[in-house]
């Protein structure tokens, strides 16, 4: 073999002792974000049939799932809701007794360090379903970024340490970022969906959520998977509009783009597990056809790899025990 001349690579792998000592990505529990489904009404404990292990919770059955975050060491929820009526234009979204609104400030008063992050739109409070407001069969942007100005507005003043705006609408950061200041919330960070696909992995969430679109599809405001320059763009707008955190969604299939938003700005990056991504691991997993923890901790290792500093995960509660364990 002395005629050959080669790297051995493997040098630097022989045991577990030099392996960590070179190992270049981590992922740690202050990394995680856990979304937890709030519903209006009483001893609501249903789990989503297509996402083992998640469940709507009511407020009374709330407490039990913040202490277990709490106890597990996740810094941060984001919460979306499930109201008890819903309407043309979303009331239950920006009302002051909306259940985003009751739920955030049960949390910060149960568990006052913990993160809340509130959901900002209005898909999951209106009949027909879509993100704003809806005149025949066109959503309409301009009408819809008032309402969700006041959604996120309502949210700050239930105690949100973070809006989240998921909606899609152009010019939906300028808009909230504008109400919150002349609201007194200039304070308040924006964690904006800058870059978020019309997707088939939302198929498990829509069931979650009962966010469902009534009437065609989110095509005309959410993005179309084929393109990867006009991520930029949108993630250049909401930088220039005031973000204070990027998020791409959904994140397994599109690494790629994680990557392109961590090299071209310099606000942390949130890539969104979701619930599609979700489902398919526990689905195989429940099967016995994989290792689940070995698959979730490398796929959210390949979101920090790609440039997440951040993962919303359903698989935030596994992966801090496991992480524990380690």
């Amino acid at each position: 073999m002395t005629q050959y001349h080669f790297q051995r690579h493997r040098r630097l792998r022989q045991n577990a002792g030099m392996r960590a000592m070179v190992k270049e990505t981590y992922l740690h529990k202050e990394d995680l974000i856990y979304p937890i489904f709030v519903a209006e009404g009483q001893n609501i404990k249903n789990e989503v049939t297509s996402m083992p292990g998640v469940f709507q919770l009511s407020l009374d059955n709330l407490g039990a799932e913040l202490d277990e975050v709490v106890r597990l060491g996740i810094p941060a929820v984001i919460l979306f809701g499930l109201p008890a009526e819903k309407d043309a234009v979303g009331t239950g979204a920006y009302h002051n007794h909306g259940i985003i609104q009751q739920a955030t400030r049960f949390s910060k008063e149960r568990h006052p360090e913990l993160i809340v992050i509130a959901d900002t739109c209005l898909c999951e409070y209106t009949d027909h379903g879509h993100c704003g407001v809806v005149e025949g069969d066109q959503i309409l942007n301009d009408p819809s970024l008032n309402l969700l100005a006041q959604t996120a507005i309502s949210q700050a003043q239930a105690g949100a340490d973070i809006i989240a705006p998921s909606n899609m609408m152009d010019g939906f950061v300028a808009a909230i970022r504008a109400g919150l200041d002349e609201a007194g919330f200039a304070h308040i960070p924006i964690m904006s969906y800058a870059v978020k696909y019309a997707s088939g992995y939302y198929g498990p969430f829509r069931e979650a959520a009962d966010g469902a679109p009534k009437f065609g599809n989110r095509k005309t405001y959410q993005m179309d998977p084929s393109n990867r320059l006009e991520a930029i763009r949108e993630a250049s707008s909401d930088v220039e509009e005031g973000a204070d955190f990027l998020i791409v969604k959904p994140a397994l299939a599109y690494m790629d783009i994680i990557r392109d938003v961590k090299n071209n700005f310099v606000l942390p990056v949130v890539a969104y597990n979701v619930s599609g991504e979700y489902a398919m691991v526990k689905a195989a997993a429940i099967n016995g056809w994989i290792d689940e923890r070995a698959v979730v901790m490398e796929t959210l290792l390949g979101m920090k790899r790609a440039g997440a500093d951040l993962i919303i995960t359903y698989h935030a509660k596994d992966v801090a025990q496991w992480l524990e364990e380690k």
